[in-house]
């Protein structure tokens, strides 16, 4: 009797203990427990630490809580201005009800993933280029609402959603880049014009309050003169005072004058006077006229007396 009664108490005490292994639990801090029993979900939701569940009975569904980064993948669409773009992007999100995200839905994760993927190609048609690539901030924004508002249902909050990279294509790169590379040379040609019109203002002003001394103009002679002597160059310069030019200029003008007045005047002829040969072309001397000498064959030409004349001469 005392035997069995040692094996009976060894085999309850070994069966105390399987069932408190089966039944014992442990939650973590970051997780929540959903318990099935007899495949209906209980109300209540284990929290972290040290639980005990009915074997064969109860099933205990362990969730996470932390936020899970999720990358989207790269998904092409053509913009509201008709530019082809490759936007991919990620997605930040928690669970925040576990019965939910076990309940309604069978698998929260990919559920978020292909619905990020829509919004975004969503957001892509939606948009323009110059908004992609500058004000991502309410596009991130929209994005995030756009997937938020059904994964509320699944007990699951999108904490954040970020927009990656924008790839375009080589022709729209190089169209930009050219675009850039236009507007920089207008605004550098815009910077040199004003530097201009305003170097011409102060010059202005520098000529006007010269005229007014004379002595300063000289002074910036000499300073100009001593700049390029600090050269060291070969370039050899003559200065000349702006008054003595004054001088000599005056002093030619009453000479230019007398010249004026000690010059003969010009006579003309009265209109009224005719033109004759003489007067207009001046007559052309007489020059004698050359002889040609006539051809043999007319010289013995009977009609022309050739042989007579030579007869005559015999005779």
């Amino acid at each position: 009797m005392d035997v069995d009664l040692v094996a009976l108490g060894v085999a309850a005490g070994a069966a105390c203990l399987a069932y408190v292994m089966a039944a014992a639990k442990v939650v973590k801090q970051y997780e929540r427990g959903v318990v099935f029993r007899l495949g209906r979900l209980r109300d209540r939701v284990r929290g972290p630490g040290f639980t005990m569940i009915v074997p064969v009975v109860d099933r205990l569904h362990k969730v996470n809580l932390q936020i899970v980064t999720m990358p989207v993948p790269a998904q092409e669409g053509i913009t509201r201005d008709n530019v082809t773009v490759r936007v991919d992007a990620v997605v930040y999100f928690k669970v925040v009800d576990a019965a939910d995200a076990i309940v309604r839905v069978e698998d929260y994760r990919f559920a978020v993933s292909q619905m990020a993927q829509t919004s975004l190609r969503s957001i892509i048609g939606k948009s323009e280029l110059d908004d992609l690539l500058s004000n991502r901030e309410k596009l991130n924004q929209g994005l995030e609402l756009m997937i938020d508002s059904p994964a509320l249902g699944w007990g699951v909050s999108v904490d954040r959603v970020e927009i990656k990279d924008v790839s375009l294509p080589e022709t729209m790169k190089r169209s930009m880049a050219r675009q850039a590379e236009a507007d920089r040379e207008r605004r550098a040609r815009v910077i040199n014009a004003d530097a201009e019109l305003q170097a011409s203002k102060k010059l202005a002003e520098a000529a006007h309050q010269m005229s007014e001394t004379p002595a300063a103009l000289q002074l910036r002679l000499l300073q100009t003169v001593m700049a390029v002597a600090a050269e060291k160059n070969s370039t050899l310069v003559l200065p000349i005072p702006v008054e003595l030019l004054r001088f000599l200029e005056r002093g030619s003008g009453p000479a230019r004058e007398e010249e004026s007045h000690h010059e003969p005047p010009e006579v003309k002829p009265p209109l009224n006077t005719p033109v004759t040969n003489a007067t207009a072309m001046p007559a052309m001397p007489d020059l004698p006229m050359p002889v040609v000498p006539e051809s043999p064959a007319a010289l013995s030409d009977p009609a022309h007396g050739g042989h007579e004349s030579l007869d005559d001469g015999r005779m």
